[in-house]
């Protein structure tokens, strides 16, 4: 009997987040990545992307749920009428750097920076990450389990063996830092890093090294560890400082689990914010056009640096539209996220050379990036921080809150006092706040006051959560502010 993947999600709870599938360990049966799997190949034939007897590529991260995830999502490559390259594990970028390269399908086993109980499944065309569009179309395939290939409780009734791994994916991504540039890069620099349980904690320090750095390898754990580099765990941050002072060291850097979103931490051991992080790194390249999601920092446009500042909704597939749609007008266009991660969209000229693109978030050009940018200016990582506008935000969540009542929260105050020019707060609020000067609808409800400061209520994408963002001009005031406005969102239940 067939049915949609609209149904199996529903049905099975592992549902679409971005850029492919993510659920409990437990709801995603092999059948149920199997059908994900076929549906995504089906979707793509019929797009006229792809055709039986291609290669499709496959990788993951070091979760231990990982390796039957993948096993399944092969299976399924393979009956499908494909052949699948297993290249191990590996960051996200490093595959789908080959798949783009290679003009085929490539398919990511990760959960990213959410827990060890849940993992994803992560889909890119021949040209990258799917976007919006694809995930609709990829919903409704039609999908149909082949008789006798799984039990009851959806399980293989024969398991498959992952086989051998290619490793030309890795060595792609290798040869695409390591051939830009030069080998001194980082002489002489002495950098930590946290290796946890990353897919790229043995790739950092081989990169680092053949460019000329010294490295120290950091809390290095067989336990799988769900580091989020937008909300840093207190005991990460803590290491950090410790490492910093412990070992000397003029940086400390790190990725989330599957290797697209970079930490860095100046010299004392302060992480950066992803999105400042961004503007450094785009800084760096060159950048001539920037796209980056409307709660990102406001120090990119006060920067002047770059000749224009594109804001879109918040997640991957966003910004990637945004850029697609303008680099046939610009040269150097590229994106980031506050979650570090750093997308280009187009050749860059850097270093007498030209990089070419990589439309999918990235960790590693943020981190070689700011190392370079200090030990070229000659300058300390936290330096380089204080050149840029002194904007600082702060984020919280309210966990347990239903979409629909965030969207009727969200409603009441557009069309309530925040919608009339110079109106204060206190009606929704109960607090005295300078005026509101200006609305943006982008991705919820964003509003900057008269001070300069800035206030951003939007309901998570994928959880029930809302979330609050807030900047102003001294860390301090941010995080004030911010917990002024979540006091009074918890009485909102």
């Amino acid at each position: 009997m067939k049915f949609s993947i609209d149904q199996m999600m529903s049905q099975s709870g592992v549902n679409f987040g971005t850029s492919g599938a993510r659920g409990l360990v437990s709801a995603m049966t092999d059948e149920i990545c199997y059908l994900y799997t076929s549906a995504f190949l089906a979707y793509l034939e019929q797009q006229r992307l792809i055709s039986p007897g291609e290669q499709v590529a496959v990788a993951g991260d070091l979760r231990p749920s990982t390796p039957r995830i993948a096993a399944a999502v092969i299976q399924a490559i393979s009956d499908s009428g494909y052949h699948p390259i297993w290249c191990g594990a590996i960051p996200s970028p490093a595959v789908a750097l080959f798949g783009i390269e290679q003009n085929i399908a490539a398919i990511m086993v990760t959960g990213s920076h959410i827990p060890e109980d849940r993992n994803g499944i992560k889909f890119n065309r021949t040209d990258g990450e799917i976007l919006k569009e694809d995930e609709a179309g990829i919903r409704s395939q039609m999908v149909e389990s082949p008789p006798n290939l799984f039990q009851d409780n959806g399980a293989f009734a024969t398991p498959p063996r992952l086989p051998e791994v290619n490793s030309e994916a890795l060595q792609r991504y290798h040869h695409r830092y390591l051939s830009h540039f030069p080998p001194n890069l980082l002489q002489d620099m002495r950098i930590g890093v946290y290796q946890h349980s990353g897919v790229a904690r043995d790739l950092l320090p081989q990169i680092l090294e053949a460019l000329g750095a010294e490295v120290i390898p950091l809390g290095r754990s067989e336990q799988f560890i769900p580091v989020d580099t937008e909300a840093i765990r207190a005991e990460d941050i803590d290491l950090a400082k410790e490492w910093a002072q412990a070992y000397s060291l003029e940086s400390i850097v790190s990725t989330d689990g599957d290797g697209d979103r970079p930490l860095v931490s100046d010299e004392a051991g302060n992480w950066l914010r992803g999105d400042i992080a961004g503007i450094l790194t785009a800084r760096y390249l060159g950048a001539d056009t920037i796209v980056t999601p409307v709660s990102s920092n406001s120090a990119v446009e006060l920067s002047a640096l770059f000749r224009q500042v594109i804001r879109c909704r918040i997640g991957s597939p966003y910004v990637i539209a945004a850029m697609a749609s303008l680099k046939t007008e610009h040269n150097a266009v590229v994106g980031y996220e506050a979650n570090g991660g750093f997308l280009q969209a187009t050749p860059i000229s850097h270093l007498g050379k030209i990089l070419p693109p990589l439309p999918t978030r990235d960790a590693l050009m943020v981190i070689l990036a700011i190392l370079a940018l200090s030990r070229e200016e000659q300058q300390p990582v936290s330096s380089l921080l204080t050149q840029l506008p002194q904007r600082f935000t702060y984020s919280d969540r309210l966990k347990a809150f239903p979409p629909e009542l965030s969207q009727q929260r969200l409603s009441a105050l557009q069309e309530g006092d925040l919608a009339q020019s110079g109106a204060t707060f206190t009606r929704f609020f109960g607090t005295e706040l300078p005026p509101v000067t200006s609305l943006d609808l982008t991705d919820g409800l964003r509003f900057t006051l008269e001070s300069g400061e800035i206030v951003h209520l939007r309901p998570s994408g994928n959880a029930p959560e809302l979330r609050c963002y807030t900047e102003a001009d001294r860390p301090e005031r941010a995080e004030q502010l911010n917990r002024e406005i979540m006091a009074v969102m918890t009485g909102w239940r």
